[in-house]
């Protein structure tokens, strides 16, 4: 693969990807990405979560390349891609090897942005490449080992300047179904809104919810939001977290730290016309909010 190439300019940017899996007790996810400042300034770097905690490093620019549909991502002699991961790392305390397989990718119907992926300008761009697939492998991290027999595997990503100032986010797969609910306040020119993007999947069947569809969010705090979107109204409810500390884009650059619970106890309830469909409560959800901190400038 060729690096990827950036030009050098003062137009801040980033593009990370998120791959977690979760094996019936531990969760383990990667976030490759690469940035460039206000200064045009390049880097990559790679960011690992598990339940206990999670470890930052970073890369060169010249050591990260991607192929052209983004579906692979390099960082010196370690592979993500939607076919698996290939782990071969040793430097800075973190010491991890291994290979994971990734089974068939359950995709979106279509891009969970729906019209808004054609919004020029846009802060930030959210993508759902997988809502369920099977993960099979091992992995060694500092000593130990994680180990995947038909396990579940999750894969997002984002790209753009920043992340939002304030925004809602948790994710939860059990056998072959999956949640995802993000609501954050999104600038367009000198506006504001609450936008949302999410996705139910239960026994194949795509529920999509989002702004573009209708969607009302009725609540949302720091660990708890409800929304509506015709009959279908879903809360979920922050029971037990356990975050730790990541850092998330800001202007291109990874300045900004913001607390993810890669593995917490978060209710999810759904209701059609008052009835309720299912009430989950799981504690392999993931879980971040930054819902109450105050408004940063984009």
């Amino acid at each position: 693969m060729k690096p990827t190439q950036i030009k050098k300019e003062a137009v801040p940017y980033f593009e990370g990807w998120y791959f977690k899996q979760y094996n019936g007790c531990d969760t383990l996810a990667f976030i490759p990405s690469i940035h460039r400042n206000s200064n045009g300034d390049r880097y990559a770097s790679l960011q690992v979560i598990t339940d206990d905690g999670s470890r930052r490093l970073r890369f060169p620019a010249s050591q990260f390349a991607a192929d052209a549909e983004r579906t692979q991502i390099q960082l010196e002699n370690n592979i993500f891609s939607f076919k698996g991961c290939r782990l071969n790392l040793n430097r800075d305390g973190l010491q991890i090897n291994g290979t994971l397989r990734y089974g068939l990718f359950t995709r979106p119907k279509y891009d969970i942005m729906g019209p808004f992926c054609l919004v020029p300008a846009l802060q930030c761009r959210h993508s759902v490449f997988s809502y369920y697939h099977q993960v099979d492998g091992s992995v060694i991290l500092n000593g130990r080992s994680y180990h995947f027999y038909r396990g579940s595997g999750y894969a997002e990503g984002d790209r753009g300047s920043s992340f939002p100032s304030r925004y809602f986010w948790t994710q939860c797969s059990w056998e072959k179904n999956c949640i995802m609910l993000s609501i954050a306040d999104i600038p367009l020119k000198k506006l504001h809104f609450d936008g949302c993007i999410g996705s139910i999947v239960l026994n194949g069947h795509e529920y999509r919810l989002a702004t573009y569809l209708g969607l009302k969010v009725l609540i949302v705090k720091n660990n708890f939001a409800v929304v509506r979107q015709g009959d279908l109204v879903l809360t979920a409810k922050l029971l037990e977290e356990k975050p730790h500390p990541l850092f998330a884009p800001r202007a291109g650059e990874m300045n900004r730290t913001v607390h993810e619970s890669a593995a917490c106890t978060v209710q999810y309830c759904l209701y059609r016309n008052g009835r309720r469909i299912f009430d989950l409560i799981s504690d392999s959800a993931s879980f971040e909010s930054t819902w109450e901190s105050e408004k940063q400038s984009s």
